[in-house]
């Protein structure tokens, strides 16, 4: 049995919102047993992302002022939108948007691994969607890091997944709003 036959998601946990009308930002935390250095070569390597990220990207994302394209992974048509890295202090810190939308990731070293924390504006109807993709992005990227890899789970792959169900049902009761199909 490989690990992904293995592999379950632990329950929804990690994640509040803050609501700004239709558009909120959905804040994810995970402890990852991994250095910070280690972590943020996963966030900004290009072969690394395409291993675990709902994205391809083109080129790092370890320099602020870099122009990449971001290629949604898994969807039936990719959206390519390009980005321009606007903070990157390597391992802290690291901001840029996709889609139209803002990602900032925060890496606090923890013991001997990283508090690893994702702010990213979602619209109101896909909050407990994304949720429970970046959910599953963070295990895919925890089994990476472990050396137990999984295989990237997103887009269509990952809705058609029973632990993605479950968990886009478990955020939306977190989060006291009615869990999208």
């Amino acid at each position: 049995m490989t690990y992904r036959e293995r592999y379950t998601p632990g329950p929804a946990s990690g994640a509040q919102v803050q609501k700004d009308g239709q558009n909120w930002t959905l804040i994810l935390v995970r402890e990852l047993r991994h250095s910070p250095e280690k972590v943020w070569q996963a966030l900004t390597d290009p072969v690394q992302l395409r291993e675990w990220a709902p994205f391809e990207a083109d080129g790092s994302l370890a320099k602020i002022g870099s122009a990449v394209k971001l290629t949604t992974a898994g969807a039936p048509t990719p959206l390519v939108t390009e980005t321009n890295v606007t903070r990157a202090d390597a391992p802290k810190v690291l901001e840029y948007t996709w889609g139209g939308f803002d990602i900032r990731w925060k890496l606090e070293a923890v013991g001997g691994g990283t508090r690893l924390t994702l702010w990213t504006n979602i619209a109101r109807s896909y909050i407990a969607m994304g949720a429970a993709g970046w959910h599953i992005c963070f295990d895919v990227l925890d089994h990476l890091l472990s050396g137990t890899p999984i295989g990237r789970i997103v887009g269509g792959e990952a809705m058609t997944f029973a632990g993605w169900q479950r968990l886009n049902v478990e955020y939306a009761k977190q989060f006291d709003i009615e869990a999208p199909s």
